[in-house]
């Protein structure tokens, strides 16, 4: 048996506008993730069983394009390994699906790894991660940011810029995130459709509103990197407000960011595709237990605290 895991992955600030060449922020969350275990089967042809989607499988079976069928056929193509094999794969997800923590880029990089470990063969981390973005446009439509993969990839907090290298920076102290869940499914490719909609009719004004997102992200990098972290969340509330003004936002997610902030966080945002999904409080460590309750009593469905080193 042969087994691989990916950690989830949380934007932190830059979602939508780094679609359109805008800096984003993104870190690994290491409390959830995807493990996936691939062994060779008595059973004849190729058995997938992935409960977290309800899929209990022989590969053969699926669509061409159903993501988990993609990434295999794809990876036996790619290696020139026959697909007549006789294997179990198990994927165990813990990174809720939809929620904007990066559940399809997990799965496919701890898939990647795996299949090709137990096959006897290697790929390089900008090769798993150049596949899994290939794969995430089965998943979220044609133009993913890429962030997802990139940090799911490479593991560390990542500064990213659609298209150019890749920026790893550093958290000069340790800090602490609530992450709260609406519970309501995030459609990224709706949202992120809904944003190009907005684009094309007004050009002009949503530029105006990427480029003050691209600002907010290059502060908010050099925020961490000083440990100025009121700053930080100020830069938070700011950038939630730009969201807002996508319409990427929604009532529970609002109810939500305003509650983390009544509550004592230093600052609150959506996190991902938005309309559903999670939303992120920064908060002193001390004050993660209260932030959590009255999220919770405001309707979050699934919280987590996860500290970024």
């Amino acid at each position: 048996m042969t087994k691989s895991s990916a950690f989830g992955k949380i934007i932190l600030f830059g979602e939508h506008a780094v679609v359109y060449g805008r800096p984003a922020l993104a870190v690994p969350v290491t409390q959830v993730y995807a493990d996936v275990d691939v062994s060779d089967s008595k059973r004849e042809g190729i058995w997938i069983d992935a409960p977290a989607v309800h899929l209990h499988a022989e590969l053969k079976t699926l669509p061409s394009d159903h993501p988990i069928a993609a990434a295999l056929n794809n990876l036996f193509f790619l290696f020139r390994i026959s697909p007549f094999l006789n294997l179990e794969i198990k994927i165990t997800s813990r990174i809720p699906v939809a929620s904007g923590l990066g559940s399809s880029a997990a799965v496919t990089v701890a898939l990647t790894r795996a299949l090709t470990s137990h096959l006897g063969r290697s790929m390089k981390d900008e090769d798993v991660n150049a596949f899994t973005y290939e794969i995430e446009k089965i998943h979220h439509g044609d133009a993913p940011s890429g962030i997802d993969n990139t940090v799911i990839t490479y593991a560390r907090p990542v500064y990213f810029v659609k298209g150019q290298p890749i920026e790893t920076f550093k958290v000069r102290q340790p800090f602490t995130f609530v992450i709260g869940d609406t519970g309501i499914p995030a459609t990224t490719n709706e949202s992120a459709g809904d944003v190009r909609q907005l684009w094309l009719d007004d050009p002009s004004r949503l530029e105006s509103v990427f480029d003050k997102i691209g600002e907010i992200s290059f502060a908010a990098r050099c925020a961490i990197e000083a440990g100025m972290y009121e700053w930080l969340g100020e830069l938070m509330n700011k950038n939630h407000a730009l969201l807002q003004e996508l319409t990427v936002s929604s009532p529970e997610l609002d109810r939500l960011v305003e509650a983390a902030r009544s509550a004592g966080a230093l600052g609150a945002k959506l996190s991902g595709g938005g309309r559903g999904g999670n939303m992120i409080a920064l908060v002193k460590s001390e004050m993660a237990d209260t932030v959590s309750l009255v999220l919770k009593t405001m309707g979050a469905k699934n919280i987590l605290v996860t500290p970024i080193f």
